[in-house]
């Protein structure tokens, strides 16, 4: 895939970006003391802290109304946009509520940064500039959840909106071992190299009118951001998970499903194209009136966590 940069979500002023290499020496890992189960596990949230890399790293932990923690429960890492953060990603989705529903376990990371990101690839903002390794703290907060709660390895999640879609691409290219399937929301793949241990199934939302991260491709606000198409990023992974080449269309109002399958490993690839969308997450709230209004036509959080459902590791 060629080399992209992002734009920055939700700032005043755009960062420089750097360009990336990946491959540099996982940091030391330093989990923090255990946590007695009785008390980590008790419905509601939670919010828990790292040391990875040298830095304090946090995320909010969602445990469910339906908990049962004698049986191994599904993991949703949820992954806020540019400038946002957990309690944003929250509200914006609605995951807690779908949590409750389904009985899986909601994760919100916290970026780094005075204006928060993440480092998913070529991009984007304080988190890439410094190469700060976010596959590597998603890894550590795996095993980090791994002694708080029963959870279930092949059934290990990852969405994200923005910037966050970009980090969640690039966990399904570095981090396939642990990550069953993704389901990035407004934002392309940005990795120059993606080579994945096994097929990882994709689910991806995006709006044909989204200014911050053209649909087509293209350069975003302030004319410093080349992204990439949204059927570029689509088609790699249809080739790279062996998919039929023809996908099965379904149109209904102003919303396109795209779905290619059966894939190999019993993954698939799926596009929801939102025709006049704009950057927001389908069916939740928007981050503010001037990035965008999230369709009503479709609710993105209960169709991810289907695709999700149906889509463990092989």
């Amino acid at each position: 895939m060629r080399r992209k940069s992002y734009t920055l979500l939700f700032c005043t002023c755009l960062v420089p970006l750097v360009m990336l290499a990946c491959g540099q020496t996982a940091p030391s890992l330093t989990l923090p003391p255990a946590i007695q189960t009785s008390e980590t596990l008790a419905p509601g949230d939670t919010t828990r802290s790292l040391s990875y890399g040298g830095e304090e790293r946090t995320y909010v932990l969602h445990i469910p109304s339906v908990h049962d923690p004698s049986r191994a429960a599904p993991v949703v890492l949820i992954f806020h946009g540019f400038g946002l953060n957990a309690e944003e990603m929250m509200r914006i989705t609605g995951f807690n509520a779908q949590a409750d529903t389904s009985g899986f376990i909601a994760v919100y990371p916290n970026g780094t940064g005075r204006k928060s990101s993440w480092n998913g690839g070529d991009c984007c903002g304080e988190a890439a500039a410094r190469k700060v390794d976010d596959v590597g703290f998603v890894r550590a907060l795996i095993e980090d959840l791994s002694k708080l709660a029963n959870i279930d390895r092949k059934r290990i999640y990852a969405t994200g909106f923005s910037n966050g879609a970009i980090m969640a691409y690039r966990l399904a290219c570095e981090l396939s071992d642990q990550i069953a399937a993704i389901a990035p929301v407004g934002a392309t793949q940005a990795v120059q190299t993606c080579q994945p241990g096994r097929p990882v199934s994709v689910i991806h939302f995006h709006g044909t009118n989204d200014q911050l991260n053209p649909y087509d491709g293209g350069y975003g606000p302030g004319g410093m951001v080349n992204f990439a198409p949204v059927k570029d990023t689509i088609q790699f992974w249809v080739k790279q998970n062996g998919c039929p080449v023809q996908a099965q269309v379904k149109e209904s109002g102003n919303i396109v499903n795209e779905r290619y399958s059966p894939c190999a490993q019993g993954t698939a690839v799926e596009l929801y194209t939102i025709v006049g969308g704009e950057h927001a997450w389908p069916g939740g709230e928007s981050v503010s009136e001037e990035i965008g209004a999230p369709t009503t036509e479709i609710s993105a959080t209960p169709l991810i966590w289907e695709f999700f459902a149906a889509h463990p590791m092989p």
